[in-house]
Order: C-alpha cells, then structure tokens, then sequence
C-alpha cells in the first residue's frame, strides 16, 4: 500500500467521496462504520449491447471453428455474451464449441461463471489480473501466433493489449458485450466534482478505471477538467487495485492506497485507516 500522509490533515471526520453505482449503498454503509462522512455520486450505468454484431460473429467464428483460444475477461460479461449469444444458438453448442478451444480467464469473477456453465478452464491469470499478467500467462503457456484469439472486452477497450497481440502474430477478435455510459441523472457526479473544486472532500475512493474516465468527461463538461485534476490531487485517492490505479495515473491523478486485496471493505478499511 503506497501512502502519502503529507496532503491529509485530518482535523475532523474524513469527508470521503465514491463514484460507486451498482454498491452504491454498500459503499455509503462501508464509509460511515469507518466513520467517514459519506458522499456517493455514481458515475456510471451498464448498456448492454442490443444489437451486438461483433459477439453475434464471434459466435459464428466459434461455432464453426475458426477461434483456437477465447479469453473472458469479466463474469458480468461472460454473463451478457451468453444472454446475448443465446438469441441465435443453443447455449449447448456454445458450451461445446467453447471445450474444443483453449479457454483462459482474468480472475476469479469469469472463473465462477465458467465453473457454473461447467466449461473447462485451461489458465486462469494470476492477481492482479491487469492485461500484463495475461499478457505473461499468454507467453508462458499458450502458444498464439498465427491463431485466432477472441478477446470478451468490458466497457473501453485495452488498446495495448490488442497492439500486443498483434505484435506476436496473433488475429485479435473483439467481442464487445456492454459498454459504460454516464448515469441517467448526472447531477449527483456534477455535485461531487464541484464539492471536490470547493475542497470539500477529503478523500476519494475508485473502484473502476472508467468512474475515472466518467469523472473527468463530467468535469470537462463543467469546464474545469484541469482544476478538477488540480484539486483532486489535494485529496488522498484510493484505488480498488492496478488496473483501476493505471488509470487514475494516466489522468494525472497519483495513487495514495491501493487495496490489497481489491475489495471494497478493504479499499475503505485502508483509505481510512489514519483517520481516528
């Protein structure tokens, strides 16, 4: 856990800040047992595709053979690609066509559904499950090049791990199944981003890269994106784990505490752990 004390005087009751949605009561309930005092602006909404051409080809691909290696990223994902999958093919043959390729997952979340659909799984990436370490899992066991590798992505896509691929002689497949949007009512996040310019929040906590990819869009609709970076670096920020840090450090955002494990009750536990 990396901590930088010198930004935090806590003189008072730690003003804690989170952009969780889908535990958003969880979250507020995890902050006030640690005595924060709770604020929850929730950043993001879960679209999933209707009309999902790409995972409707995947399933064609598969079906038919042609994907030597599928790689499933999120259970939630893994969940939808069959909701959606199944509106044109048995879940059967999907399963089967699955156990005739080599089958790798990013963590325990896919590993469950998997386990649950009774498909097999050939290499599970170790913590902390950012692309890096699948990246190594790929190199180690798998040989990828001049094969067909199905990528189940999750909100935006990863970019470096597709270049990667690529580089090693692989056919990246995408199959995108949800994507992130901005809340329905954005006024809560509009709030927060103001609450952090006023230097009302003392710490904020991000449990997803794209909560922080959704606050900035929201902070540079308000015109001030740079001097929300500016006063959120005053804050202690917290992150659920690397992923999640990569991407507040690409914001220009540092890292004062990184859950270990990525659970929520720890990320609370240990952003507040100096505060009485």
């Amino acid at each position: 856990m990396a901590d930088d004390r010198s930004s935090i005087a806590p003189a008072h009751r730690p003003r804690v800040l989170s952009f969780e949605s889908r535990r958003a009561a969880e979250m507020r309930t995890l902050i006030e047992k640690r005595g924060g005092v709770a604020q929850v602006a929730p950043s993001m909404r879960e679209v999933p595709l209707d009309e999902n051409a790409e995972a409707f080809a995947f399933a064609e691909e598969l079906l038919a053979g042609r994907v030597d290696v599928v790689i499933f990223l999120t259970g939630v994902g893994a969940r939808t690609l069959l909701e959606t999958v199944e509106r044109r093919h048995d879940r059967r043959a999907f399963f089967d066509a699955l156990d005739r390729t080599v089958v790798v997952v990013r963590g325990p979340k896919p590993t469950a559904v998997l386990r649950e659909w009774g498909v097999r799984i050939d290499h599970r990436v170790p913590e902390p499950n950012t692309w890096r370490e699948l990246l190594a899992t790929l190199d180690a066991a798998v040989e990828i090049r001049g094969r067909t590798l199905a990528v189940q992505e999750y909100g935006q896509p990863n970019e470096e791990l597709y270049r990667a691929l690529e580089e090693r002689g692989a056919r990246a497949l995408r199959v995108p199944v949800y994507r992130w949007a901005l809340p329905d009512d954005i006024e809560p996040l509009r709030q927060a981003v103001r609450d952090t310019l006023g230097g009302g929040v003392d710490v904020l906590l991000f449990t997803s890269a794209e909560q922080v990819r959704n606050v900035l869009r929201v902070a540079e609709s308000e015109g001030a994106r740079d001097e929300w970076v500016a006063a959120a670096s005053r804050c202690r920020i917290a992150s659920i784990g690397p992923t999640c840090s990569e991407a507040i450090r690409e914001a220009g955002l540092p890292v004062h505490v990184e859950a270990s494990p990525p659970k929520m009750g720890r990320l609370v536990l240990q952003a507040l752990a100096d505060f009485p």
